[in-house]
């Protein structure tokens, strides 16, 4: 048996500073050698472009594309179709255009999608749904539920008319009631509910007008909850806090410098930094990188590609006078993909150099993903990674599985599936990166949980279990929980990480530690549902453990 010993903090970790040399720090393990990730092929076809992807707490990803551009390279299974007649490409359709893939499988199969999804959105519900809103034509007043399931056939259901205004290139994010807010879309200066109450509709939203500009470019809005129960809006680049229980803007921020725009089509991408609640008070912190010009789009249509912005941004929104911090990217980058990684930085991966999201309007891919430091000093924040083999440019995706890799796919710059005599041809794989964290280099350092209590209440204490070969300091060990987000068109919506509080530290014995924490604070800090939480070491991560936040 072991003989559990309970220190604190502190003391843990003077314990085994004595025996670290400075090499063993958090930024001087990420310097050392030429660690620049890995790239790996998991298909070369999943039938599908992806366009749209979420993360369920089954270890299965939701993969869909759109419905109105003809056959995909899946067909339905057991002679399967769907009819649309008002199609203008084809009115029986027999292929897929959606898929659920087994993550520890590496297998996939087809899913069917009777309504149009493109350009739509998408929240988990705390109890695992995910609930798709909005799309094209027929699909843009329809709402799209899929639960996390262990049959071979479950499926989508899809409710018409649920919706009180036509959602097209609208953003969601789930709040801490457990609801859904939809704000904006094509021509739609306005946000709703779901679920929606009888009689409800939509509220006016006057910024999303304002922000317009000839090229749109308030399309698919940032949205970021903030611990105070407000929700950060960010559209061209412009930003408020929106109070949407008294329906009133409370308060509006500097605009972003430059005069680049970042929403769509000029798309760049936006994270909410991680919020750590051992720092008191909460910092609350927004980095939106990348984006082009605000003419960019019809430059492009002219046959003129314009250099994407080679900007981020970040403001501090709990400041008392906060303002946009600017930074230089190693390379400008448009409809880039940021996408919060299991230590706390940020991976910005996908895009193109010049141009802007549309038909045709991207060139000169950019294949190099870069990975940024938050916590870096002034100057040193970014590394560049190793390059993918595939241009992964207008509708691609990417999103964070459990074991700390990046999952990407999609990019589709044609109005239909083109995979000859264009410059960048449709692209249907699906394959991995592997940040530098998971390199064997780090094996000894990286922690591996053991025991993990499932279910999670707001500031209740817990433990967690961890080994690990070689510990080197308590100090920097850090229990994070992480919402997986719904991926689509440059922004993970509903994207989150929240650093938790601990206490104090036991070394069980051998190579066994064990870690005492608490729960979130509050619903603001993290609405309820689920979330990967991981375990960080020296700044090597565990693989995620599910957990549910009720």
């Amino acid at each position: 048996m072991y003989t559990i010993k309970v220190v604190t903090p502190f003391l843990l970790s003077l314990l085994f500073t004595i025996h670290l040399s400075p090499s063993t720090s958090k930024l001087a393990l990420a310097s050392q050698g030429s660690l620049q990730g890995e790239w790996r092929l998991l298909h070369e076809s999943i039938g599908i472009s992806a366009m749209h992807m979420q993360l369920l707490k089954n270890n299965k990803l939701v993969i869909f594309d759109r419905t109105d551009f003809g056959p995909s390279n899946l067909s339905l299974p057991d002679g399967r179709c769907r009819s649309d007649p008002n199609d203008e490409v084809l009115v029986r359709d027999c292929t897929a255009h959606s898929i659920m893939y087994d993550i520890g499988s590496n297998s996939f199969r087809p899913l069917t999608i009777l309504t149009d999804t493109w350009c739509s959105s998408g929240t988990v519900l705390p109890d695992g749904t995910l609930v798709q809103t909005g799309g094209f034509n027929d699909g843009d007043h329809v709402t799209r539920t899929l639960a996390p399931c262990a049959r071979k056939n479950c499926d989508w259901n899809e409710f018409p008319d649920s919706l009180s205004r036509r959602r097209w290139y609208a953003t969601n994010q789930i709040l801490p009631d457990g609801r859904i807010i939809i704000v904006g879309g094509r021509a739609q200066f306005n946000y709703e509910f779901y679920p929606r109450n009888y009689g409800d509709g939509s509220i006016r939203l006057r910024f999303l007008k304002e922000a317009r500009d000839g090229s749109e470019n308030n399309l698919y809005p940032f949205l970021h909850l903030l611990p105070d129960g407000n929700l950060f809006v960010f559209a061209n680049t412009r930003s408020i806090v929106l109070d949407y229980k008294r329906h009133r803007v409370v308060r509006e921020f500097p605009a972003i410098h430059g005069g680049d725009s970042r929403n769509y089509p000029s798309s760049g991408s936006s994270v909410l930094l991680p919020i750590d609640e051992n720092v008191t008070p909460v910092r609350v912190e927004v980095l939106i990188c990348g984006g082009a010009k605000n003419n960019a789009y019809e430059q492009a249509d002219q046959g003129t590609f314009l250099r994407a912005s080679s900007t981020c941004g970040r403001l501090r929104i709990s400041d008392r006078h906060p303002a946009w911090k600017m930074e230089a990217m190693p390379m400008p980058r448009v409809m880039g993909d940021m996408v919060l990684l299991p230590n706390g930085d940020v991976i910005i991966i996908n895009g193109a150099g010049s141009g802007a999201a549309g038909w045709e309007a991207g060139r000169n891919p950019v294949t190099r993903p870069v990975i940024y430091r938050p916590d870096g000093g002034s100057g040193n924040r970014f590394s560049v990674m190793a390059a993918s083999g595939r241009p992964r440019m207008y509708h691609s995706t990417a999103v964070l599985i459990p074991d700390g890799r990046v999952f990407v796919g999609g990019g589709n710059p044609h109005i239909y599936y083109n995979f000859s005599g264009v410059d960048f041809p449709t692209d249907l794989s699906l394959e991995s990166f592997s940040p530098p964290y998971l390199s064997p280099h780090y094996d000894r350092l990286r922690p591996r949980i053991v025991e993990i209590e499932e279910t999670l209440g707001y500031t209740a204490p817990f433990l967690v279990r961890f080994r690990v070969p070689e510990f080197r300091r308590m100090s920097e060990v850090s229990v994070r929980i992480v919402a997986p987000p719904f991926n689509t068109h440059s922004f993970s919506m509903n994207q989150r990480m929240v650093v938790l509080r601990w206490d104090e530290a036991a070394y069980i014995g051998g190579d066994v530690y064990e870690v005492a924490a608490f729960g979130p604070s509050t619903a603001e800090i993290a609405p309820p549902g689920y979330y990967l939480l991981f375990l960080v070491h020296s700044g090597i991560p565990s693989s995620g453990a599910w957990i549910k936040i009720q």
